[in-house]
C-alpha cells in the first residue's frame, strides 16, 4: 500500500472548514472540488473532510501523535476542546474530540518499546 485516504462525511462542508482548519493549525492542503478538501496528516496520509449530509457523523478516525498532552495542549490553544485522556490498553492514551456533525477524531499514542 502507498497513500492512504480517511474520509470524514459532513452535512454542510462550508460550515465544516472552520472547525477543521482550527483542528488541523492549517488551512487544507488541497481542495480538489467543491464538494471536498484534505489535509496531509501523515506523510502519505490523508483526511479528506467530503460534503455527504446522509453519512455525515458516522465516521471514527484515529490519527497517532508522539505527546498526546502537548497535543491536546495545541488544540486548546486553537480552540478544539478534546475529552479527559484516557487509558487504552496497556500502552496506549488517547483523546477523542467530535466536530459539529458528531464524527469522532480520535488522538492516540502509543507507548514504544524499550
Amino acid at each position: 500500500m502507498e497513500v492512504l485516504f480517511a474520509s470524514v462525511p459532513v452535512a454542510d462542508l462550508h460550515a465544516a472548514m472552520g472547525w477543521y482548519e482550527q483542528l488541523f493549525g492549517r488551512p487544507a492542503d488541497i481542495v480538489p472540488n467543491k464538494n471536498e478538501v484534505m489535509w496531509c496528516v501523515a506523510g502519505n496520509g490523508w483526511l479528506y473532510v467530503i460534503e455527504d449530509p446522509e453519512r455525515a457523523g458516522r465516521t471514527v478516525v484515529t490519527i497517532s501523535v508522539s505527546d498526546l498532552d502537548q497535543f491536546v495542549a495545541d488544540l486548546a490553544s486553537r480552540g478544539i476542546s478534546a475529552a479527559p485522556i484516557e487509558p487504552v490498553g496497556d500502552a496506549g492514551r488517547k483523546a477523542n474530540v467530535l466536530d459539529a456533525d458528531g464524527n469522532v477524531i480520535s488522538w492516540i499514542q502509543v507507548a514504544t518499546g524499550s
